[in-house]
């Protein structure tokens, strides 16, 4: 495609009900997107029972043990099996990021269009090997990382024999929502510079204008949360567009790639209608008898371009009109040509 791939993050924004994360498969197709992404995991191999809520994990969801905030989010296997199958109903991409072993070689049998490694694993070598032996491409993100991690992330990889072209990389950062200071999103590109793979990025900032601005530098995919509604008790319904927002960033996304173009200046079709009105042709600024020295006292540039270009103004200075000339008639091809010999 000549333009981003848009993954619709669901993640856990269905609150543990398979009933919500239909709908939400629903309103991502009819938004446009092209993927819809959740995230499949089995608590107790996520977490320990002692691994505390984030702070805003405690704000959203009233929890105090990722435990136990987790614990409500989870939707088993053959949900995630249904899921798949709405999604090809409906005409959507079906991804989920694995959390743990099971869960990756779960979804690894779906046969997916790509693995997605989340920020908090890139330094999980154990659960990389797991992804990498399932030799499907692979989508990775890199928040909270330096280019040091992202190296070390993308080794497992490399010696399982992926090509770059399996490999995207997306920039993140990790915060609900995330403060624009912190976005960076030239990072983006020097990510590409760096390790030579497509790279995208993956939003967490309110609005839609940040997704805008990575599409504008060429993101390859770009991942955006959202929910059916920011009212919802959870951890990442805060920081998530609601259906009429995605809908609006998927169509942002794609008149952006539109305008990017190609490099090569041109004349666009829709503007050369416009050539004729908005240019000038040499003119006579009032009337002239043939064989008059044409000079800036009797020749002049004024819409439209019905005659030759300004551009040949001095080729005219101080040779003999050719022919005799009303005051704003324009001077034509032929009128060059005698004054130049080149006929």
């Amino acid at each position: 495609m000549n333009r981003p791939i848009i993954i619709a993050e669901a993640g856990v924004n269905h609150n543990g009900s398979l009933e919500t994360a239909v709908k939400m498969v629903r309103a991502a197709a009819a938004a446009g997107a092209d993927y819809i992404k959740f995230q499949t995991f089995k608590t107790e191999s996520l977490v320990t029972a002692a691994c505390e809520a984030a702070a805003y994990q405690k704000e959203n969801c009233n929890a105090d043990s990722q435990t136990e905030m987790l614990k409500k989010l989870e939707l088993g296997f053959e949900d995630f099996r249904f899921l798949k199958e709405v999604c090809a109903k409906e005409g959507i991409g079906f991804l989920s990021t694995p959390f743990d072993r099971e869960s990756i070689l779960f979804l690894a049998a779906l046969k997916p269009d790509f693995m997605k490694v989340p920020s908090g694993e890139i330094t999980n070598l154990p659960y990389l090997r797991e992804i990498a032996a399932t030799n499907i491409p692979v989508i990775i993100s890199t928040g909270m990382s330096t280019l040091e991690d992202i190296s070390a992330a993308l080794q497992p990889f490399k010696d399982a024999g992926y090509e770059n072209e399996k490999i995207i990389l997306l920039h993140c950062t990790t915060q609900y929502p995330t403060p624009y200071e912190d976005v960076n999103l030239r990072v983006m590109t020097a990510l590409s510079k760096t390790f030579g793979l497509r790279t995208g990025y993956s939003d967490h900032t309110r609005g839609i204008e940040v997704p805008l601005a990575a599409a504008a530098l060429g993101a390859a995919v770009i991942e955006k949360h959202f929910t059916l509604s920011r009212n919802m008790e959870g951890p990442d319904h805060k920081a998530s567009l609601e259906p009429d927002e995605l809908c609006d960033m998927v169509k942002g996304i794609k008149n952006v790639a539109k305008a990017l173009g190609k490099n090569k200046k041109e004349v666009a079709a829709s503007e050369s209608a416009n050539m004729i009105i908005a240019r000038r042709s040499i003119v006579a600024s009032r009337p002239i008898e043939k064989g008059e020295i044409l000079s800036e006292t009797n020749i002049t540039c004024k819409r439209p371009a019905n005659g030759i270009s300004p551009m040949n103004w001095d080729t005219l200075i101080g040779k003999k009109s050719p022919r005799r000339f009303l005051a704003d008639e324009p001077f034509l091809s032929n009128d060059l040509e005698s004054l130049t010999g080149n006929h």
